[in-house]
């Protein structure tokens, strides 16, 4: 690594405080940010989201790391006879100290424990990519990756269909009416409120076929299967993103973004207090509390980067940021005491009447998947043409099961 986490998430650190500190100047002065100011704030708010990137590419690539060695120190054990390896635990630590903080920080008895395939990885040698050898590995990591990749799915509720070419749930649209005190030989009244429906989810085809010439197969430095593969793995990733969050339900996900009473009303838009153009602390505390308790406990937000631009200069009456940095390894940003994620794909036109984030608790989205992320090459078919074919397919379909688990924040009319 070229910097160790606990590093990025220092600089990560001052990059905020020196937007923040540019902000509070201006404030303090009663003025608009200049245009040099508004330059040096716009590089501190790239800085951080670059730098949050980092941390997450860092903390993903240890997690594959210690995995690795994982398996490799299974293997020293099994080489090393039934009495097993005593110092196994010694090296795990060793190791990921290393990964963390550098090779270069461990004590002379650290740096003992290491064996000679965790010094390979801790010196930036591509290790990694011996698992590209074995095939059903390949497959699992590239599902992996897409789940990675996919905001929603890491949080929605996912099921897969083994039979069947739909998945339904009954659902309770409107409760029953509170109860009537009455006497004691009082008949009791009907209730006419009661009404049930059904939420059904019908898994759709999404598929992509790239092709490429055996001549490149054969001389290319690089792997072109390995890359494509990849590539497709990460586009079939963003489209279903796509769908989760902006879908229209006609052959394809229904989007949390999209108005439905099939899925999340306009009933769930809340706009009190925001202005045409922008977000504001008022407008983020009515959305939070048109959500219940119960909600709450698990929700979290979701902007475009854009919209957190404009959030991160918000101030409750205390003066306090509403927008909180994480400094922690393994915590989010917070907003108003909640995790706040940020995606490329949330709607970000900022003009009136439009969506421009959400308060929600995406257990609540539900996800069918009749066919998982699978691969095909095709060597025959276009062999006239000197060429191997690759085809990625899955079929998937989402939507949200219960609207009051959903606050869409929306500009004013």
């Amino acid at each position: 690594m070229a910097k160790d986490v606990r590093e990025l998430r220092d600089l990560r650190g001052a990059a905020a405080a020196k937007g923040r500190e540019i902000l509070d100047k201006a404030e303090a002065e009663k003025r608009s940010l200049n245009t040099e100011e508004r330059s040096a704030w716009d590089k501190a708010m790239d800085d951080v989201k670059r730098l949050g990137t980092d941390i997450e590419m860092e903390e993903r690539q240890l997690a594959v790391d210690l995995e690795m060695v994982k398996s490799g120190l299974a293997k020293h054990e099994e080489q090393r006879g039934k009495g097993g390896d005593p110092d196994v635990e010694k090296r795990t630590a060793a190791f990921r100290k290393a990964i963390l903080l550098g090779e270069s920080r461990l004590s002379h008895d650290e740096l003992r424990f290491l064996m000679p395939e965790q010094r390979g990885m801790t010196a930036g040698n591509d290790v990694a990519a011996g698992f590209l050898n074995a095939p059903p590995e390949f497959v699992k990591v590239l599902i992996q990756n897409v789940k990675d990749k996919v905001f929603i799915r890491g949080l929605a509720t996912i099921y897969p269909l083994t039979s069947g070419v739909s998945m339904g749930a009954p659902s309770l649209d409107t409760d029953v009416d509170d109860g009537d005190w009455t006497g004691e030989v009082n008949a009791a009244a009907e209730d006419t409120a009661i009404g049930f429906g059904k939420r059904e989810l019908t898994p759709h085809a999404l598929s992509k076929l790239v092709k490429i010439s055996n001549k490149l197969l054969r001389s290319a430095a690089m792997d072109p299967e390995a890359i494509v593969m990849d590539r497709l793995a990460y586009k079939f990733g963003i489209t279903m993103e796509k769908g989760y969050l902006t879908g229209n339900g006609v052959n394809q996900p229904l989007g949390v973004f999209t108005a439905s009473n099939n899925g999340v009303p306009t009933t769930r838009d809340v706009s009190t207090g925001n202005t045409t153009t922008s977000i504001t602390m008022d407008g983020i505390i009515s959305t939070k509390y048109s959500l219940k308790a119960q909600y709450q406990a698990k929700a979290i937000w979701l902007f475009h980067r854009d919209a957190i631009a404009q959030i991160a200069k918000l101030k409750n009456g205390d003066g306090q940021y509403l927008w909180q940095p994480s400094t922690q390894a393994g915590q989010p940003d917070l907003l108003s005491g909640r995790p706040l994620m940020m995606s490329e794909y949330v709607p970000n036109t900022f003009t009136a009447s439009q969506y421009v984030g959400m308060f929600a608790d995406f257990t609540h989205y539900w996800i069918a998947d009749s066919l998982s992320l699978q691969f095909q090459r095709l060597n025959e078919l276009y062999a006239v043409n000197n060429q191997i074919g690759f085809i990625g397919r899955l079929e998937t379909d989402g939507m949200p099961v219960l609207a009051e688990a959903f606050a869409r924040v929306k500009l004013a009319a």
